[in-house]
């Protein structure tokens, strides 16, 4: 890889960087309320289609309407969850294993051709492997439903009453094949059901996320599982995840273990387009190499040009922002590490080079710029970021009508507080108008006038 190409990146991150935590200095609403408006997503850079999953993408590419990124992201996820747990990238106490989560987020019916995208992992992994292809399953409600899709053999101790001899029955032999790709089509769905009291569907994904040891204290649900190798590809629109993403699922760790990606329509083909399954075998062949590779693959490891690499962004990656933005990208370095490992071994290599540690900045870019492209004008709190929307919209709210917004289901002090940060960040003002001796509290946009 020539110098100049890293030199580059390192010129690009660091402007990049600079530029936008300029902008993140006033506090968690401000900084995306008053900035310009975020546009979408830059196309991916060239370097992120490096190797034989950029290969794929881009013979595919010309032949559907799906978005080239989704495309990517989609191969990327599959790889990493085909080729198992065996892997890892270890940092400190942490195991960085090739396990993603991926939401496609773009618009409803054609516009966004999330579920086009996603329908390359059957059609091109069932050639590559078609065994695992049995290891896609759809559907995420709840936390105990997932681990029994991946749970250990269960065993019951029975005490004879009369001799108190004790006997290990075996009740389910359980699912020897750990690796589980979860296609969810209708994510809005799991977010809804996540915020059931109870549910806990949450918990269990942030574990498979991390370890993949997972377990939950639900009495009449003994399953378990260990060494789980769980992988997740989402689709919601916009307006939906906006919607249902809970504050506390924004910022409890939940939402920044997904990698959330802008996808739209990358052109019409209203015939169709037929894809010569010829240009396609050498790629697979090249694929089927790599998971065979991967077999004999245990720690990964980085070469020293990359470390050094790694020093360069390293700080820009855990710069440990504020506000809505910052909580949803603050696992930017596992999630590049992830990718470089993914990328590494389908070159079939067990350390990481520069080239693989490029491509995963620059689909992290996508995926950075994706959520702020997705979230701009939010701060992560419901009640503040309504009041906010409806007063962009009609100019002045009294108190009571802020109230009626949620039909008086809100305490007051918690719509006090929303309202005072808001007020702190010099996006709202307060006045009072005097009517018959009585004021009248009315909550304007900072900068207009109250007749």
């Amino acid at each position: 890889m020539a110098n100049n190409v890293v030199e580059e990146t390192r010129r690009q991150l660091k402007e990049y960087r600079t530029s936008t935590s300029s902008q993140m200095t006033q506090g968690s609403v401000q900084e995306f309320a008053q900035i310009p408006e975020v546009d979408w997503p830059k196309p991916l850079a060239d370097e992120a289609f490096y190797g034989v999953l950029g290969e794929l993408t881009k013979a595919i590419s010309p032949h559907t309407e799906a978005d080239e990124a989704a495309l990517l992201v989609n191969f990327l996820c599959a790889f990493g969850n085909v080729i198992g747990d065996k892997p890892f990238f270890q940092i400190e106490a942490d195991k960085h294993s090739t396990r993603l989560f991926i939401v496609l987020v773009g618009a409803t019916g054609g516009g966004g051709r999330k579920g086009t995208a996603t329908s390359y992992v059957r059609k091109i992994f069932r050639e590559i492997n078609e065994e695992w292809v049995k290891k896609i399953q759809t559907g995420l409600s709840s936390g105990e439903g997932l681990i029994w899709a991946v749970r250990d053999e269960i065993r019951k101790t029975r005490i004879d009453k009369k001799t108190g001899e004790t006997t290990e029955e075996l009740i389910d032999e359980g699912v020897a094949d750990k690796r589980l790709l979860v296609i969810e089509g209708e994510f809005a769905s799991t977010l809804r059901v996540m915020g059931r009291e109870g549910n806990t569907l949450s918990a269990v994904l942030r574990n498979a996320w991390d370890f993949g040891d997972l377990q939950t204290l639900t009495k009449n649900s003994p399953a378990k599982a260990t060494g789980a190798h769980i992988s997740v590809l989402a689709n919601i629109t916009p307006e939906e995840l906006t919607r249902y993403l809970t504050e506390s699922e924004s910022f409890n760790g939940f939402a920044n273990r997904f990698m959330f990606c802008c996808t739209k329509r990358s052109k019409f083909l209203p015939r169709g387009s037929h894809l010569d399954d010829s240009k396609l075998a050498p790629i697979i062949e090249k694929l089927k190499d790599a998971v065979k590779f991967v077999t004999h693959t245990e720690e990964i490891t980085r070469s020293e040009e990359t470390w050094q690499l790694w020093e360069e962004v390293y700080p820009a990656l855990t710069d440990g922002r504020s506000g809505l933005i910052g909580a949803l990208t603050s696992r930017a370095d596992a999630i590049v590490t992830r990718i470089s490992n993914i990328y590494a071994l389908a070159d079939q290599s067990d350390i990481v080079e520069p080239d693989h540690l490029l491509a995963a900045l620059a689909v992290w870019t996508y995926i950075e710029d994706s959520t702020r492209y997705i979230f701009q004008n939010r701060t992560g709190d419901y009640i503040a970021d309504r009041i906010y929307k409806v007063l962009q919209q009609k100019g002045v709210l009294t108190r009571t009508e802020i109230r009626d917004l949620f039909d008086r289901h809100q305490p007051t002090a918690r719509i006090t507080g929303a309202l005072e940060m808001l007020e702190n960040d010099g996006l709202i003002k307060k006045d009072k108008k005097s009517t018959d001796g009585r004021y009248t509290e009315l909550w304007s946009l900072k900068g207009t006038s109250v007749a």
